[in-house]
């Protein structure tokens, strides 16, 4: 969202994007969701999501029994749901997890965090 919409650590998200970068379908769906909260059409955000170039990993039944073990952990935190299938998805591909949330410099869960701003 920081690359798309030119917020603060968009340049950082620039160069993460443009190295490669995997996202998951859990966190597809809260992409579109918020640009559908918007206003904007569901093809309109395929297309501007399509043109970053980025690998959408579907979600697994091994994603969701390591995501769900994440939660117990970091409950404090309040991780939602797609903030653990990126953790969980970023573990599995051993790439960095990438976010805005300063709060995850603090987690411990095998994986480099990239904080953005």
């Amino acid at each position: 969202m920081a690359a798309i919409h030119r917020e603060p650590g968009a340049e950082k998200a620039d160069k993460i994007v443009e190295s490669g970068a995997a996202v998951s379908a859990v966190n597809l769906a809260e992409v579109v969701r918020k640009f559908s909260a918007g206003g904007a059409l569901v093809a309109d955000t395929r297309d501007i999501l399509g043109a970053l170039g980025l690998e959408i990993v579907p979600f697994d039944t091994e994603q969701a029994y390591m995501a769900g073990a994440l939660e117990p952990q970091f409950d404090a935190l309040g991780l939602s749901l797609g903030d653990r299938a990126c953790l969980t998805l970023a573990k599995i591909l051993h790439l960095p997890a990438v976010t805005t949330d300063r709060q995850w410099a603090k987690l411990r869960v095998g994986v480099d965090i990239v904080v953005l701003r």
